[in-house]
């Protein structure tokens, strides 16, 4: 007589990736709420108050808008985790496991690379901000000349502490280097290159997916669109 059988163990679940971070253009999704908010005032406007063709042009006109508006301001994201980095782009996404990752590159725009070839993709999400760049420059430079060149650091008039601080604790330009914001984030995304592009869990290949979503909408309104102008 065969004993019952145990029952076998509950298997385990995975173990969870790490949590993404998530990079957006605070800029780019306020502009993109102001020109959706612009745009479906003047087009709903036109669809209930327009004559003859006005509201049809309307109609077209926001199938062809709103998506593109989405898809160049709000839409824009990076994912970071341990294993991969994810770029959101305005019409593909884009997945690159940082083993296949070759380098980030700052210059006009902030780029990864990837491959042999060293194809390059944009990452539309963290724009690079020449402003930014010149005001972090400028900052840096006040905190240098703060310094004197023995390795003193200026003192303000009638006070015996040091400038820019309270307590005597003057400022410490090596500690605290002013940066633009996208060029910290693209310093971490480096760092976390460099920490886990050799990882097994980090390997793989380069994945894209166009963003069908966003394309066939504003192709179908710009289809309609051009019927429209071309029937008078």
């Amino acid at each position: 007589m065969t004993s019952p059988q145990s029952p076998s163990p509950a298997p385990q679940p995975p173990v969870p990736a790490s949590k993404d971070r998530i990079y957006r253009s605070p800029a780019g999704m306020a502009g993109g709420f102001a020109l959706l908010v612009i745009v479906g005032w003047l087009g709903i406007d036109g669809i209930v108050s327009g004559h003859g063709r006005t509201p049809w042009l309307a109609l077209a006109s926001l199938i062809l808008l709103l998506p593109l508006i989405i898809a160049f301001t709000l839409r824009p994201a990076v994912y970071v985790n341990d294993d991969r980095l994810r770029v959101r782009n305005p019409l593909r996404s884009i997945t690159l496991p940082w083993g296949a990752v070759t380098g980030l590159r700052s210059g006009y725009s902030n780029e990864v690379l990837t491959g042999e070839a060293a194809t390059k993709y944009q990452l539309w999400a963290i724009p690079v901000s020449l402003r930014a760049r010149k005001k972090a420059a400028r900052k840096q430079a006040r905190a240098t000349a703060a310094v004197r060149p023995g390795g003193g650091r200026s003192r303000a008039p009638g006070l015996g502490l040091g400038f820019g601080s309270f307590g005597g604790g003057g400022l410490d330009t090596d500690s605290a280097p002013s940066r633009a914001e996208s060029d910290k984030i693209m310093d971490e995304l480096r760092q976390l290159h460099e920490q886990r592009g050799a990882e097994k869990s980090a390997q793989g290949e380069v994945t894209v997916r166009w963003a069908y979503e966003i394309m066939a909408p504003a192709v179908a309104g710009a289809v309609l669109l051009a019927i429209l102008i071309a029937v008078g």
